[in-house]
């Protein structure tokens, strides 16, 4: 069995920050599920291209609010405290933060080793152990 408490994850190497987001990586790669999670946090009034060529992402919004743009389609979705999105087909997209920062609930497959952070087109390189 694997317990883990977000507190303890904080200011360690399992809490990866940019620039308007912290992720927090619960699960990683090495513990073996087949699939990582994480707390993300995207801040207030920030905007971020992500591409998730490499992986597969469900996202639970658990607090906050913002907007996600599929840019296949130009489709906009709102983004609040219960609404999940999945990038099914390792879908381009921007995530805007709205009022309040975003709490999200992430998560990855193939799950991540915990050294990812976003290369210049928004995606995670997959990274072996």
């Amino acid at each position: 069995m694997i317990v883990k408490n977000v507190q303890e994850i904080l200011d360690t190497e399992r809490e990866v920050t940019g620039e308007g987001w912290t992720s927090r990586r619960l699960l990683l790669k090495k513990d073996g599920m087949g699939f990582s999670f994480h707390e993300t946090i995207i801040a207030a009034g920030t905007e971020h291209l992500f591409w998730y060529k490499n992986h597969l992402e469900a996202v639970y919004c658990v607090a906050g609010n913002g907007t996600i743009e599929d840019l296949a389609t130009g489709q906009v979705h709102r983004i609040k405290d219960g609404v999940l999105y999945a990038l099914n087909n390792h879908d381009r997209h921007v995530l805007r933060g709205g009022t309040e920062d975003m709490r999200l609930i992430c998560a990855f497959n193939p799950p991540v080793t915990g050294r990812e952070t976003h290369d210049s087109d928004g995606s995670y390189e997959l990274v072996e152990e």
